[in-house]
């Protein structure tokens, strides 16, 4: 007799689902019998092979009905890593799936009903059958189906695909070698900023390729004693430099391409061994600079590459320097603004001197105040101005020591306007200053489109007085842009905090790059 609880909705399903799961993750699994244990693995395995079928399913008829659209988001893969916090690999599987739901309906409707033991089977029959002609497609996949249905292991499995694909195949003697559809190239930042290049080169891409690395992986005379792969490496970068720097390559969001690297000050400056400022301020930006460098990694940048050490070294060689100074707020200072700000508002005409001309018939003169003892107007105003900087600077007082020019010549060089007013382009300073700020799109829904990828926006038009100005500009990408922002009506405004909020025309719908506030209780 059946007692499990009757399902009538969606939503009592996802209810139980999440229940029963809970249990068994809660459950204290070293207690339970090994046969237990084995039912529950067998058991997961069918159950995740199912949950694809159903992820696969609805996926399918969001993105058909663009539902993902509605948080301001323009593509189904987009929403999935936004949304439902996937990494962009798991979202690319989610959306691959979702389209075999149409490509592979046979093996797709197996999953569901659980008639095969596991999504790695159903992934497996997925890619042999893939290399079909399309009319053939449909009938391997039912016998492979059928085949695994009945027991059948996963290396003979492989032998009937290859099998059905040579019969179907009689007059391509050559159909199991490389095909132009397959060709990828994938590149992959690591936490540590390094890279990661995996890749199916096409026979005429890998001749290419081949032949330049060939080229200039040469060994430099009886002193390299780098090894195959690491001339190989360093021939790569080689190529890519010499290509850049030819200025072959296309413009990207109007500008040319350039290849921008992000190296910590200590890196670039020579300062004094014993500085105080060094010893207190070097371990501080260190620890941030490796914390941007982690974050871009994952998140999204301005595709720069982030370097220290030798490697920046090297780098900053033949490049040009940008310096960009972020202030850090002093929070101890703020109580000292305020109380300066309070003492000036008590001077200036009818406060701590008369008024000229009659007085106002309806509101009376305040009688004059004392002035704090060795202070004047003119005093305070520069304390105030001390202050301010003092506050943006932050306790080392690091954009104060630029402004004094105690980094040399090194960093020297034309100051780059960051506030200009009206202007009919975005200037390479404030555009220079948005990217290293911003790093990718700040469509408060969520977007890792890269800062290279990425158009400069005024958050109060210039139509509306907004000015050409690094507080009113923000990095969106062209769709966020051009469609959701121009085309499509919605408002983008950035807090006081660096954080982002959206909605459309008629407020029915707020994004927000951040967490709502917490509820009351």
């Amino acid at each position: 007799m059946d007692t499990a609880p009757a399902v009538t909705s969606a939503t009592d399903a996802l209810r139980l689902l999440d229940s029963a799961l809970a249990y068994l993750a809660a459950a204290d699994a070293t207690q339970l019998p090994t046969a237990i244990q084995a039912r529950c693995l067998i058991a997961l395995e069918r159950a995740d092979a199912r949950l694809t079928a159903a992820r696969a399913s609805n996926l399918a008829a969001f993105t058909a009905s663009r539902g993902y659209s509605e948080d301001g988001d323009y593509g189904a893969r987009s929403w999935l890593i936004h949304q439902t916090r996937v990494t962009k690999a798991t979202a690319v599987d989610h959306t691959d799936w979702s389209r075999r739901t149409h490509t592979h309906p046979r093996v797709m409707a197996a999953l569901a009903a659980g008639d095969l033991p596991s999504e790695s089977f159903a992934r497996a029959i997925c890619r042999w059958t893939g290399r079909l002609p399309g009319n053939c497609r449909d009938n391997a996949d039912a016998i492979l189906v059928s085949a695994a249905r009945m027991g059948m292991d996963l290396p003979d499995l492989a032998a009937l695909a290859a099998e059905i694909e040579a019969r179907s195949r009689p007059d391509v003697p050559d159909a199991d070698g490389p095909r132009f559809e397959d060709r990828a190239v994938k590149v992959e930042t690591t936490f540590g900023g390094a890279g990661v290049l995996a890749g199916d080169l096409s026979p005429e891409c890998a001749a290419v390729v081949t032949a330049v690395l060939d080229a200039l992986s040469a060994p430099r005379g009886a002193e390299d004693d780098r090894t195959h792969s690491q001339r190989y490496h360093d021939a790569l970068e080689d190529a890519m430099r010499r290509l850049v720097a030819a200025g072959l390559l296309p413009e990207r969001a109007g500008q040319p391409v350039r290849v921008t690297s992000h190296i910590h000050l200590k890196d670039l400056t020579d300062l004094d061994v014993g500085s105080v400022l060094q010893k207190q301020w070097t371990e501080d930006v260190r620890a941030g600079w490796a914390a941007a460098r982690a974050a871009a990694s994952t998140g999204g940048s301005d595709g720069g590459v982030w370097l220290e050490g030798e490697a920046a070294e090297g780098f900053a060689c033949d490049a040009q320097v940008t310096p960009v100074v972020f202030g850090t707020v002093h929070i101890g200072v703020l109580e000292q603004l305020v109380r300066l700000c309070v003492q000036l508002a008590g001077h200036g005409p009818g406060r701590c001197t008369p008024a000229p001309g009659p007085a106002p018939c309806r509101e009376p003169v305040p009688g004059p105040q004392l002035l704090p003892p060795g202070l004047s107007r003119e005093s305070l105003e520069q304390g105030i101005i001390g202050k301010a900087i003092e506050l943006l600077s932050g306790p080392d007082g690091l954009a104060s020591f630029l402004r004094r020019r105690q980094l040399g010549a090194r960093l020297g060089g034309p100051s780059q306007p960051l506030d200009i007013g009206y202007s009919n382009d975005v200037p390479a300073g404030i555009r220079n200053a948005v990217k290293a700020r911003d790093r990718f799109c700040q469509w408060a829904g969520g977007c890792d489109q890269p800062a290279s990828a990425c158009e400069v926006h005024h958050l109060r038009h210039k139509g509306h007085g907004g000015e050409t100005s690094l507080d009113n500009c923000i990095l969106i990408c062209f769709f966020h842009h051009q469609v959701m922002i121009h085309r499509r009506g919605w408002t983008l405004v950035r807090n006081a905090d660096g954080t982002t909020t959206a909605w459309n025309r008629d407020r029915s719908k707020v994004l927000r790059s951040h967490s709502p506030p917490a509820r009351a209780g």
